[in-house]
């Protein structure tokens, strides 16, 4: 059953391009999508006012379009009018491009992101760390799934040295072609679960999705002469699979700004944050400072130097965007200032005007 509002119905977003919108019923979303309608500025307000960009996951509230139910050509297409987004219960973000401080939503109302990185050529441990900081901080539940197993001749030997850069999280080893590994991934797609797949390209995320799915459902490039697969997914889509499932792929990230909080940080460098406990101060930075654990840590051998920098480095991209934020933030309460005082003196004005 489709829930429903007053005045409208609750639909998932299925694909989110430049200007439109393909949308699902929430409860049924193996039925035919259909288009809805935003604003001109492509915004749609939420509960608080805030007017935001839908992406894929979102759940909307939708009414039959108005000028479509007149014109009988229009009203054929099935078009929808967005009329409000409805709260996020998980999110996965990342800095936009640029030097603004807005955020760029990838997925929403997600359950668990699957962190893909290929076996090879040989996986980039920096930025298995990134994702997985990123994923920590959406709210769902990491994953790392590593891909052409078939490929490298110890994968088993790899993995392990990714799973030492990521502490309290699964890493599966699978092969897309032969099948190996992908039981364990398959096992996770429990009735109703939303997947977010993100990685490089030529991680094999689109193979991985139509392996899991059992279908060609998104397109796979040729390898490349340096071995690197081609970028194919330009577009982040919600597929629902068999077993009531669903996924979402995202296209390749090449650079992925950072947005952080200290539990994301923290989550994604439990080891670090462990070993931060025995520190003689508590508001060490790890950074030269005596009773210094960490640091105690990196010279017995017990924690890399290279994990310490990684941290170091993703700790201070989460500090800058905060503080972009927090410069944002600040303007537009000063421009929110600035309209209310204008309103004021423009209502004093015309009182003026029309006093006798």
């Amino acid at each position: 059953m489709t829930r429903t509002g007053s005045t409208g119905q609750v639909v998932r977003v299925a694909r989110a391009e430049r200007g439109a919108l393909l949308v699902l019923p929430e409860h049924d979303l193996e039925a035919v999508a259909r288009r809805a309608v935003l604003d001109r500025d492509g915004l749609v307000a939420d509960a608080d006012g805030d007017r935001l960009v839908p992406t894929v996951g979102d759940l909307l509230l939708v009414e039959e379009d108005a000028d479509a139910t007149a014109d009988p050509a229009s009203a054929s297409s099935g078009t929808l009018r967005v009329r409000e987004l409805l709260p996020r219960r998980s999110a996965l973000v990342r800095d936009s491009a640029g030097s603004t401080s807005a955020v760029q939503v990838l997925a929403a109302n997600i359950d668990v992101v699957l962190v893909v990185e290929h076996l090879d050529p040989e996986p980039a441990l920096g930025r298995v760390e990134r994702l997985l900081t990123l994923a920590w901080r959406s709210g769902a539940l990491p994953v790392v799934v590593l891909t052409k197993a078939d490929l490298v001749p110890d994968p088993a030997g790899m993995a392990a040295d990714v799973a030492g850069s990521a502490p309290g999280v699964d890493v599966h080893t699978v092969s897309a072609t032969d099948g190996t590994g992908l039981d364990g991934v398959r096992a996770l797609l429990e009735p109703g679960r939303t997947f977010v797949v993100v990685g490089p390209s030529g991680a094999g995320k689109s193979t991985l999705v139509n392996a899991l799915a059992g279908r060609e459902v998104m397109g796979t490039g040729e390898r490349r002469a340096d071995g690197r697969g081609r970028h194919t997914t330009t577009h982040r889509e919600l597929v629902p699979l068999q077993g009531g499932a669903l996924l979402i792929d995202t296209p390749g990230v090449r650079g992925v700004g950072l947005v952080a909080d200290p539990d994301a940080l923290d989550e994604a460098f439990a080891d670090v944050a462990d070993l931060a406990r025995g520190c003689r101060f508590a508001d060490c930075r790890h950074a030269g400072e005596p009773g210094c654990a960490v640091a105690e840590a990196v010279e017995s051998g017990e924690l890399s130097a290279r994990r310490l920098e990684s941290w170091h480095r993703l700790a201070r991209e989460a500090a800058h965007q905060a503080r972009r934020a927090d410069a944002r933030l600040a303007a537009q309460d000063r421009a929110a200032v600035r309209s209310r005082t204008r309103g004021f003196h423009r209502d004093f004005r015309d009182a003026g005007r029309n006093r006798p």
